[in-house]
């Protein structure tokens, strides 16, 4: 077995693990066929109805499902990707939510304020997004770097002024939407149409140009952290800041680099949210999907490809949660899988050990007695 692959065995073991114990736990508490039936529908939810669509269903029982998995994804890979990029630095940014909040604010604003061509204006709106989650991404690589500030503290303290100072008054103060008709709006003012992602396959499903944008930023990032001298530079720094520092590697250089991108990405994911399927900043941005970032980092082994796959799988769970209701099951139950692989993912050393024996017990076969 290739180290890659070995390194990738925990993870999946995980997984794996996760979703029997869920299994049992709701055998236990209902059957076993409620459970299976539940799975079943979680599925379905995920990645369509495929035995209903070959009986000559509707394309919509595909398409439907397969929108809000790969909307979910987008926003899974882009906060995994936010997390992976500084830990690869040597950095833990547990600020991913903040950043996510603050751009998707930015985006909100130059979608609804802006007003100029769709080929102009999108761009426009995400690099917002982008520059508002790294700017708020360097205060706290000011603070570690210049002021010895550990980043956990200072990201994790970052969120909460984000989440105040967005959702307790911007949104309900200077930029709230103006009512019409005495109705009252949540939010912010509706974004202009030309700052839309479009959605690729018509009105059938909720598919729109954030996965495949997720995707290009998820080669992107591969690309720069092997490929690139900057990304092997990070990835040094991160492994042993005083040996890449005695090899010439500006190490907090590359530390402020690493942190602003990793904001940037967090950004991202809040444009995509609100550009994609929100269309206003709401009046709170809802779902964690910063700190779920953390989750699938760790799950997916830090590496692009990892977070990748790992938000896709994650996603299809988390569209499908919704079906399980159906079954009497809470629609979070995939949040309750995650945070178990999680914790089975952190005690990857076991995983590791049990590994290790086994190679072990191959590589020197008992000797038969005679």
């Amino acid at each position: 077995m290739s180290e890659r692959w070995r390194s990738a065995v925990p993870s999946i073991l995980s997984v794996l693990l996760a979703l029997v114990v869920c299994w049992i736990a709701i055998a236990l508490t209902r059957d076993v066929k409620v459970a299976g039936e539940a799975y079943l529908q979680m599925l379905f939810g995920g990645i369509g109805q495929w035995p209903r669509y070959l009986d000559g269903g509707d394309v919509g029982v595909l398409a439907r499902p397969l929108g809000e998995s790969a909307g979910k994804a987008a926003l899974l890979i882009l906060t995994g990707l936010s997390v992976a990029v500084a830990f690869k630095a040597g950095l833990f940014n547990i600020g991913a939510q903040g950043q996510m909040v603050l751009g998707a604010l930015a985006a909100a604003v130059v979608g609804a304020q802006v007003s100029l061509p769709a080929p102009l204006h999108l761009p426009l709106a995400l690099l917002a997004a982008a520059v508002a989650g790294a700017l708020w991404a360097l205060i706290a690589a000011a603070l570690k770097l210049l002021r010895g500030v550990h980043e956990v503290i200072s990201t994790i303290m970052l969120n909460w002024v984000a989440v105040s100072l967005v959702d307790n008054w911007l949104v309900v103060g200077p930029l709230r939407a103006v009512s019409t008709g005495g109705h009252s709006v949540s939010g912010t003012a509706e974004l202009l149409p030309t700052s839309h992602l479009p959605r690729l396959l018509g009105d059938i499903s909720r598919l729109h140009l954030g996965f495949p944008l997720a995707l290009v930023v998820a080669l992107a990032v591969w690309v720069w952290l092997i490929r690139t001298r900057r990304g092997f530079e990070t990835r040094a720094a991160g492994m042993g800041a005083e040996a890449a520092r005695a090899a010439g590697i500006p190490v907090k250089q590359r530390a402020a680099e690493a942190m602003g991108l990793s904001g940037a990405l967090a950004g991202l994911a809040g444009a995509v949210l609100v550009l994609g399927t929100e269309f206003r900043y709401p009046g709170a941005l809802g779902a964690p999907y910063g700190f779920d970032g953390i989750a699938i980092a760790l799950i997916g082994n830090n590496h692009p490809v990892g977070v990748t796959l790992s938000a896709l799988f994650f996603g299809i769970l988390r569209a499908g949660g919704t079906r399980m209701q159906l079954l009497g099951v809470h629609k979070t139950f995939p949040e309750l899988i995650q945070g178990l692989a999680l914790l089975f993912v952190a005690g990857r050393l076991i995983w590791l050990a049990l590994l290790k024996r086994r190679k072990a017990a191959v590589a020197s076969p008992e000797v038969p007695r005679a």
